[in-house]
């Protein structure tokens, strides 16, 4: 799956999605090239600097997801939300304005949240066990999915699904684990994307 978007400059992303109630998802691997770490927090800082609207969210995972955070908090943390696969979820890591966990997140009322963490066959059984169990040491792999999956979709109970995401990808083993099924997502609801191949560039 090749990314989806690829603009020349920052400016031209900007240009294209700075724009009032933007939503850009920032997350990706936990696992970043130590020579790559800067430029995660590079990118956070220069797109809260160079932007007006945007609003930025991670998963509050370590990593690539605390990296970019970190820059974006560096600048202006009332922009920038995490969502939690439980509320107690990374709390002494937190640097965001405001947080969602599922734990406050009414799932029963979430089709479309349910529909598209399915779409991930090997996790499928794993969702059903989480919704009539809860969270235990089977189900939490299902928590961090359902998680990834509402990162990109939004609920129905105020959280606004994402405008564009850029991801950190592990570029010789690419779409895997939760980032390959973010990716999927935004594929499958026409969220526009792109990896570092693109963003890189613009640093």
């Amino acid at each position: 799956m090749e990314p989806d978007i690829r603009f020349d400059s920052l400016i031209a992303f900007l240009k294209h999605f700075d724009q009032p109630g933007s939503i850009v998802l920032l997350e990706g691997k936990r696992k970043v090239l130590p020579e790559d770490a800067t430029r995660l927090m590079q990118l956070g800082r220069l797109l809260v600097e160079n932007s007006s609207y945007m609003r930025f969210r991670s998963g509050n995972a370590t990593g690539a997801d605390e990296l970019f955070s970190a820059g974006v908090a560096a600048r202006d943390a009332s922009r920038l939300e995490v969502i939690k696969p439980y509320a107690s979820h990374r709390n002494a890591a937190m640097v965001a304005g405001e947080n969602y966990s599922l734990d406050e997140i009414d799932l029963a009322a979430e089709a479309e949240v349910i529909y598209h963490t399915r779409q991930n066959k090997s996790i499928s059984g794993l969702v059903d066990k989480y919704l009539n169990e809860g969270r235990n040491a089977l189900t939490i792999k299902a928590a961090y999915i359902i998680r990834d999956t509402v990162k990109v979709t939004g609920t129905v109970s105020g959280i606004k699904p994402a405008t564009v995401a850029l991801f950190y990808d592990d570029l010789q083993k690419p779409l895997q684990g939760g980032t390959g099924h973010t990716m999927r997502t935004c594929q499958g609801l026409k969220i526009p994307y792109c990896n570092q191949t693109s963003w890189f560039q613009w640093l």
